[in-house]
């Protein structure tokens, strides 16, 4: 019987023998669309002879496997993977190296198993769906003579403690060695890699549970292989590639002397262990092995000065640690500096009798000015609530020191309470002028998002409040906010209502809410009035006159807003109709799709969506108003819109890095034809099966002639013309991970984090629309496949087709959402649901419909009258009450 110690052996064109004397494995990464941008943009332009190259590339630079990924929702990934395996295998110089097929489909792995030479490596199993499954997989791996990596990852998630790493392993390898009878030499562990130096403290022990874990690994489950993805370790540092190369290379040095002889690096980009600077791989080794605590601290600031970051221009910016303490104190509330703010705070507890004292005289003397700057338009809305930040953090530190007191003389300058209405879940807003009002001593009762009518007057009665403020961003919030108003004035509470939101308006509050209600009902646009309406609604001088002001200006609004709309003349339902768009549906040949029926993304990458944001909505949501890129170099907001958007940067950066927000997306592309207003939606495997309805409406508006009475049924052809048309729908999200994010902020007293993670989990959303529209444009339905579009020109929606949304101007109708999450399956999916009041959670979300014709285009409904409503509620089956709730906003009689 032989003695031979059984060895991993893989092979392309040559045998690549890991024994236990082989140092380390290069596996090379760029040959991956997940880790490559340059890769991905060949494969997706089947420029695959390029894409070869790159593989050459890697080779050359040292790679003894290459790691080939094709995993991207919007390209065939069987037929890339096996096209770009058997062109490599006709390069001797390439095919000479074994090959990594890496992929979370199976189908994508098998169909590289069976054109792959030589003897691969499958990327990756797991127990993540269990047993039965890992078996299963494991079983045909190993009928196909493959290696196998196989990650830490269970039923319950990723391993990320030493213990979790030992734990599934070894009964990774107990069911693979001894249930399945594979080759343990043949087993390749990936003990999860993740970034370190992050500031979170359950991060510190990332990269050394890995050394520990690996040790485990080859000590106690004979001959298996290490391997992990090297780069990760170092995402905190990505635009740092000083720092970053030194870490690689010093994780690759504990790593190997922990065991880990396998590992995916580029390694045409790899520094030389022993030529990293001291000082440096000092300062990097502290993180790795974990060898202080503060060692994070040390290596960022370190990273700073690598950066070029000089000492002196240090100094010159802690100058003004010199100033006397108010003096410090109201800098760092300005500048929203909360390094030194609980030092300063201390500093003035000591000088006063009570440390009610330091709230009521130094930090409320330095929001005061704050607040006056604001007020003469000299400090911007991220400013104030940057200053907020650092108020907050002053005051949960003398919190502790006036408990002990058991003080409650604090008086604010009022109580405000804050609630998003039922069934809506958009809180920016809402959010923002919390922080304002805060900012300006007033007591903030914050309810948080849906919030129905009865726990808004039972909390205002309760803690007596002195204003209550309603948000709400989609049409339903504002019947929500009528009601509200007349439960107050039907349970006869006597308080001042507030009302804003983007979907709110002058109008709406003048017309539909002042009056049914006694009490003063004003519309907030924007933040910046928040504090001025509050202070006068407030003020014992000036209540009367202001309030009585305001009744008879929405009282002279109210009387021109309704003599306007009876000046509006409308056409009747059957003469709008007949006054329709007429498309030449004879000559046309509608584009059919490449790819038919429903599609899926999961865990999409973030940073494929950053071209495609649009900026300009960023800075208006922060009350900063001006067109991006233009706005940067305002006269009056440039520099505070540079600092923003710099803000911004760093928190998308890790946003991406760090994988905070996970981004999902469902689409389907069907048959479908128009009938009259109505567009029938078939079935792409039977397409003589209707299996939905989308309800259009019909502009009423009496037009100048020539023009048609638009209704989005118009863009479709007709069942009439004997052949099928096609629509599109979809739905995408940024948002799962944003509210755990924005309560960590929040809890750490840190508003200013939690609305920028909001507002760019919003602006990724519609990025990720953006990205979708143009694949389906492009590849999925290909009917623009010759497109190339900037993004401004995205921007400006000079594509061809549009996707218009439920619950905007074309089709102002939500409840078309529903009909759109049956069609789809969005919530079993992807897990996107829809409220009561059909709002979608998470909040960063899109969805609407694709049309394609070229003569498609975006308009608004405006008013409809009420025979369309009587015909509406019976297309829709509804009653007439429930159609004149969901559309009363777009009732010319109502």
């Amino acid at each position: 019987m032989s003695n031979k110690v059984p060895t991993l052996q893989l092979s392309g064109l040559e045998l690549l023998e890991i024994t236990p004397e082989t140092n380390f494995v290069n596996i090379g990464e760029r040959t991956n669309v997940t880790g490559s941008r340059k890769f991905l943009r060949l494969i997706e332009a089947g420029d695959f002879e390029t894409a070869v190259e790159v593989a050459r590339e890697q080779v050359e630079g040292g790679a003894q496997i290459i790691d080939i990924n094709m995993d991207e929702g919007l390209i065939d990934g069987i037929h890339a993977m096996t096209t770009f395996l058997n062109l490599i295998a006709a390069e001797p110089d390439i095919a000479r190296v074994p090959v990594m097929i890496d992929s979370s489909k199976w189908e994508i792995i098998e169909a590289g198993l069976q054109v792959a030479q030589g003897k691969s490596v499958v990327n990756s199993i797991s127990l993540k769906e269990g047993e039965d499954i890992f078996k299963q997989l494991a079983n045909k791996i190993m009928q196909y003579g493959a290696a196998v990596v196989v990650m830490a990852f269970d039923e319950n998630g990723q391993a990320d403690t030493l213990e979790r790493r030992v734990e599934i392993c070894q009964r990774s390898y107990n069911i693979l060695v001894d249930e399945v009878g594979f080759p343990p030499q043949d087993i390749i562990f990936d003990p999860n890699i993740f970034p370190v130096a992050t500031g979170m403290e359950e991060h510190r022990r990332n990269a050394l549970d890995f050394f520990l874990a690996t040790k485990w690994i080859r000590q106690n489950l004979p001959y298996a292989s290490v391997s992990g993805g090297v780069s990760n370790v170092s995402f905190s540092f990505r635009g740092n590639n000083t720092v970053r190369e030194a870490m690689h290379a010093a994780f690759l040095y504990h790593g190997i002397q922990h065991g880990m002889n396998m590992g995916i690096v580029n390694p045409s980009l790899l520094e030389v262990y022993d030529e990293i600077p001291k000082d440096l791989l000092t300062y990097v080794e502290d993180v790795l092995l974990d060898r202080r605590a503060d060692a994070t601290e040390r290596l960022l600031d370190f990273a700073e000065s690598v950066k070029g970051t000089s000492k002196e221009g240090t100094q010159q910016k802690d100058l003004w640690r010199e100033l006397a303490l108010q003096e410090r104190i109201t800098h760092s509330l300005i500048k929203g500096i909360d390094a030194y703010i609980e030092t300063d705070v201390e500093e003035a507890r000591l000088q006063v009798a009570r440390p009610l004292e330091v709230i009521e005289g130094h930090l409320m003397h330095g929001m005061n000015i704050v607040g006056d700057l604001f007020g003469e338009g000299k400090m911007f809305l991220p400013q104030v609530v940057k200053s907020a930040r650092v108020m907050k953090k002053a005051v949960a530190y003398l919190q502790p020191f006036i408990e002990a007191e058991k003080d409650n003389d604090n008086q604010s300058a009022g109580k405000v309470l804050m609630a998003t209405v039922k069934g809506d879940v958009h809180d920016i807003g809402k959010n923002i002028v919390s922080v304002v009002l805060a900012c300006n001593n007033f007591e903030i009762i914050d309810l948080g998002v849906m919030v129905p009518p009865e726990k808004i007057l039972e909390a205002a009665v309760a803690h007596q409040v002195d204003v209550i403020g309603l948000s709400g961003l989609i049409t339903p919030s504002l019947d929500e906010m009528v009601f509200v108003a007349q439960e107050m004035e039907r349970q006869h509470i006597q308080i001042p209502l507030l009302i804003g939101g983007a979907t709110t308006s002058k109008a709406h509050t003048a017309v539909k809410i002042a009056p049914i209600s006694n009490n003063p009902v004003i519309h907030v646009n924007d933040a910046s009035r928040a504090v001025t309406v509050v202070s006068n609604l407030l003020s014992a001088e000036q209540s009367d006159n202001y309030i009585s002001g305001i009744r008879t200006e929405y009282h002279d609004f109210r009387n021109k807003f309704l003599q306007r709309s009876e000046r509006k003349q409308y056409l009747s339902l059957s003469a709008a109709r007949s006054n329709a768009l007429q498309l030449d549906w004879e000559n046309y040949k509608p584009t059919r799709p490449k790819n038919l029926g429903k599609y899926s993304m999961t865990e999409f990458p973030l940073d494929r969506l950053v071209p495609f944001i649009d900026w300009t909505p960023f800075f208006r949501s922060w009350d900063l108003h001006g067109k991006y890129p233009d706005i940067l170099n305002d006269k009056v907001v440039g520099s505070q819109a540079t600092e923003l958007f710099a803000d911004a940067q760093a928190m998308l950066e890790k946003i991406i890095d760090e994988k905070w927000l996970e981004a999902r997306a469902r689409w389907g592309i069907f048959p479908a034809n128009s009938q009259g207003d109505d567009i029938l939606i078939y079935d792409p495997e039977q397409p003589e099966r209707q299996v939905a309805s989308w309800l259009t409406l019909r502009q009423q508006l009496q037009k100048k002639a020539g023009q048609p009475n638009l209704a989005l049924a118009d863009f479709v052809a007709p069942t009439t013309v004997g052949y099928h048309d096609y629509c599109g729908a979809f739905c995408v999200t940024t948002g799962f991970g944003t509210a755990e994010k924005a309560a960590a902020f929040e809890a750490e007293n840190d508003d200013y984090s939690s609305i920028m993670v909001k507002a760019l989990a919003d602006r990724l959303a519609e990025a990720f629309a953006e990205y979708l529209h143009q694949a389906v444009r492009q590849n999925f339905w290909g009917y623009a496949v010759d497109e190339d579009l900037s993004n401004e020109e995205l921007i400006l929606e000079k594509y061809k087709g549009i996707r218009p949304a439920p619950g905007y101007p074309a089709c102002p109708d939500h409840l078309e959402k529903e009909t759109l999450w049956e069609l789809l399956a969005v919530e079993e999916t992807i897990g996107v649901r829809l409220t009561e009041s059909l709002a979608m959670w998470p909040a960063a979300s899109v969805s609407g419909y694709y049309f394609a014709h070229p003569k498609a285009q975006y308009f608004g409904l405006g008013k409809i009258t009420e025979d369309q409503l009587e015909d509406y509620s019976h297309r829709r089956n509804i009653s007439l009450s429930q159609a004149r709730k969901w559309l009363s906003p777009n009732l010319a009689t109502d």
